[in-house]
């Protein structure tokens, strides 16, 4: 797939000019000034509450950013390398849907300092963005929040749901196949690289679905200066009867209050077929001297249920993780294959225009798309995060509709919710 390099994207005039108006300059940063990196940095860590990167960390950061495009919120007064008091960056990545890919901007480093709320200046951070990528012909935006309210405002939906699991190891047995493979340690640096290599070759298997890159994995390894425990992570790999690593897992573990027992936390578990999968569940849940094993950014389909003696030693929570907003439905809606064949008028309200339409979508046997804008009556009535919401084959339609959120004849959502949802479960094994 050819990507748009974001890199290559203005800053929004529209953004640019409301935010002047403020006494605010909005302006893309740039990271091959040193200072200006190093700035970018500390605000991005304020925002998230984390403490100041250190050098190590900084490179890392810097090393990332140049790929991206970064944009800085600045006192219009200020000097030129002062801190800024707001900061967001976005790449074009190829996301996973059923059938194939779709380019999406992806939106990240979302922050605006405590000392300048209520200014509208997340607004503008938000809205730039989505006018940059449509402007760019991007169909999709894409992002992982980390407040749930901000998002939908501008449009976005949680739209790839995932699970936050919890297994009593002291109740729970364990009856799966065995598995003919064997496990081995890792070091850390090999871990990062065992984990990004294993992520790139399976996420195609699942909707919503990006790729990762060496920071995000260096970290969930445990070799980002400043991260405080990174020395607890542990790495483990499973290898297939030919030797090939099909699978591995970052964990770390805290010993409980309440004697030698341990809480075992799966810092992120990749696994491309299901032998590999078995086996580093397995690891955890029988682990010696563990009586808990946590991990969050599981598929709805994981199998842990059907891996334990006694399913009521699981907790299985569901929660929103991969948040989506459409921009172009032709190119969206034909970007990805379906599962029932459809023909139907759909109205998207969208304030801000982007998705705003009546459309006619017909899905043919084969589950191939064609949409083109009509004048006539919807069948069905929604607002782009609606439409967004479903997109990735995770959020049934008819549950929105249920919900009051979808308006329109019921055997036609009926026949669009069974189109739309994606097999297996959707997935988004990364934040970003």
């Amino acid at each position: 797939m050819n990507l748009l390099d974001a890199r290559t994207v203005p800053a929004d005039p529209v953004s640019v000019q409301r935010l002047r108006e403020a006494g605010l300059e909005y302006r893309i940063a740039d990271m091959d000034d040193v200072r200006i990196a190093t700035a970018f940095a500390r605000a991005d860590a304020r925002g998230f509450l984390d403490s100041d990167p250190g050098e190590e960390q900084l490179a890392r950061m810097r090393t990332m950013w140049l790929s991206r495009r970064n944009i800085g919120v600045y006192e219009a007064d200020a000097a030129h390398a002062s801190l800024p008091v707001a900061t967001v960056n976005s790449w074009v990545t190829p996301m996973t849907v059923p059938g194939g890919e779709i380019p999406m901007w992806a939106i990240s480093s979302v922050t605006v300092a405590g000392t300048h709320r209520r200014r509208g200046i997340a607004r503008g951070l938000l809205e730039g963005e989505l006018r940059a990528a449509a402007a760019a012909g991007v169909p999709i935006a894409g992002l992982t929040a980390t407040e749930a309210t901000i998002y939908g405002r501008y449009g976005f939906a949680p739209a790839v749901q995932v699970a936050r699991v919890s297994v009593d190891t002291r109740r729970s047995g364990w009856t799966a196949a065995p598995t003919p493979g064997r496990l081995e340690y890792l070091e850390r640096p090999e871990l990062a690289a065992e984990l990004g290599a294993v992520h790139e070759r399976s996420r195609i298997a699942r909707s919503g679905q990006i790729p990762g890159w060496d920071a995000r994995w260096a970290r969930i390894a445990g070799l980002t200066e400043g991260e405080g425990k990174g020395t607890e992570v542990r790495g483990v790999c499973y290898r297939d009867a030919e030797g090939a690593v099909r699978g591995a897992i970052a964990y770390s573990l805290k010993q409980q209050p309440d004697g030698f027992r341990f809480t075992l936390s799966i810092g992120h578990l990749e696994a491309e077929t299901d032998e590999a999968l078995r086996a580093l569940w397995g690891f955890a849940v029988n682990h010696d001297l563990v009586s808990r094993v946590d991990v969050d950014l599981r598929p709805l389909d994981d199998p842990i249920l059907h891996l334990v003696a006694d399913q009521r030693a699981v907790e299985f929570t569901v929660h929103d993780h991969g948040w989506l907003r459409i921009l172009d439905v032709p190119s969206a809606l034909q970007a990805r294959r379906y599962d029932a064949a459809v023909d139907a008028v759909l109205r998207i309200d969208d304030p801000y225009g982007f998705a705003a339409g009546t459309w006619r979508l017909r899905i043919g046997t084969e589950g191939d798309a064609s949409v083109e804008a009509v004048d006539a009556e919807g069948d069905v009535a929604m607002g782009a995060a609606e439409l967004s919401a479903v997109y990735a084959g995770s959020v049934p339609l008819s549950q929105l509709a249920a919900a009051g959120r979808v308006r329109g004849d019921q055997r036609t959502i009926g026949a669009l919710t069974r189109s739309f949802l994606a097999h297996p479960a959707p997935l988004l094994g990364i934040w970003y």
